[in-house]
């Protein structure tokens, strides 16, 4: 049987098989009224039909832990009740047809405030629904992006509570699984690299300080999530910048503390903190660095990036890999990827019996 159709349990929940959906924002949500950041008919349409489709587990896109936590004024937030109903629907829906639904929790930082990317995706001020930016340090992501503020310890104390509310809501909303979204340059990913975190206090300098918010975070939401359900951790695995950035060596290190306190599942991907940087792009080209984690460390890894083919997939997990494939684009444009590459390697997934139909 094919190995990318085997189910894998972490901790009590078993999904059952190795094609998952990451994150990808819609930028789809009302921008302001009782409705901010609440997902929508676009957004139940968009999981359903990759459920539909045979995807084992869906993590839903970026999803904010407070309004200014958004990249933009249309994305999903969690961070009130009106919210977590509205997720409930989600939920129900994608666990009806054997997906496991989850999340990832998210604060944009410095990349925060942002137009729809189809709208340019420039920055936006208080005239568009945008707002004032935080980082670790008053460093702006490239030429567009204005200086962000400082944040100060108390309010670095203040996002960590965002993300433990966050985690408390998550699971009230029905999600079985929670990703703390650390990567892409946004603001955990910030803190964690010296390229964008300057500050010279008890959050910067130092391997120990920049890592010190993320951990935070990670034992907050940890604590809020129960025991028998898996908590995830996006990483960019380098910022592909040659000196003075977060280096594979660093994710290694970090890969195992995560795992010491209570991540069970690192998603690795790469880029995304430092602006004009070269990547040299190809079909599977992040896989190594997943590849590397896994090898090196106790931790579980999830693979990204160009992965298009079933048996391109088949030969990432089959050969040790990573525990399963991430499929991002690909699944933008077949949300049935899974079925045409189960029927293609001989594996199973789940079928809706409205596709079923007698001759």
């Amino acid at each position: 049987m094919s190995t990318l159709f085997q189910p894998y349990t972490l901790r009590d929940v078993t999904i059952p098989n190795r094609v998952w959906m990451p994150p990808m924002c819609q930028y789809s949500a009302a921008p302001e009224g009782p409705g901010t950041g609440a997902p929508g008919d676009w957004h139940f349409a968009h999981y359903a039909a990759r459920a539909a489709g045979g995807t084992g587990l869906i993590v839903v896109e970026a999803t904010a832990v407070s309004p200014e936590g958004r990249i933009s004024p249309y994305d999903l937030g969690i961070w009130n009740d009106t919210q977590v109903e509205a997720f409930r629907r989600i939920t129900r829906f994608l666990a009806s047809q054997g997906t496991v639904p989850a999340v990832q929790l998210a604060h944009a930082g410095r990349k925060a405030s942002t137009e729809r990317p189809w709208k340019g995706g420039a920055p936006i001020g208080p005239d568009a629904h945008g707002w004032q930016p935080v980082a670790p340090s008053a460093v702006a992501f490239d030429e567009r992006h204005p200086v962000p503020d400082e944040l100060s310890v108390e309010q670095i104390h203040e996002i960590v509570g965002q993300f433990r509310a966050a985690a408390r809501r998550a699971l009230a909303a029905g999600f079985e699984i929670a990703e703390i979204h650390g990567a892409h340059g946004y603001l955990i990913n910030e803190f964690l690299s010296p390229h964008s975190n300057h500050r010279t206090d008890a959050y910067g300098g130092s391997y120990e300080n920049r890592t010190r918010f993320a951990l935070e975070v990670v034992d907050a939401v940890r604590e809020e999530w129960p025991d028998d359900k898996p908590l995830f951790f996006r990483v960019s695995a380098t910022d592909w910048l040659e000196e003075s950035g977060w280096t594979p060596d660093d994710t290694v290190r970090f890969a195992s503390e995560l795992h010491a306190h209570g991540i069970d599942l690192l998603d690795v991907s790469t880029g995304g903190n430092a602006s004009g940087v070269r990547i040299p792009t190809g079909p599977g080209y992040q896989v190594p660095f997943a590849a590397r984690v896994r090898n090196e460390t106790p931790m579980p890894v999830a693979a990204v990036g160009l992965i298009t083919d079933a048996e391109q997939a088949e030969k990432i997990v089959a050969n040790g890999e990573a525990d399963a494939v991430l499929l991002g684009r690909e699944l933008l444009r077949n949300p049935s990827w899974a079925r045409h590459a189960a029927r293609e390697l001989g594996g199973e997934v789940h079928v809706p019996d409205q596709y079923h139909r007698s001759v």
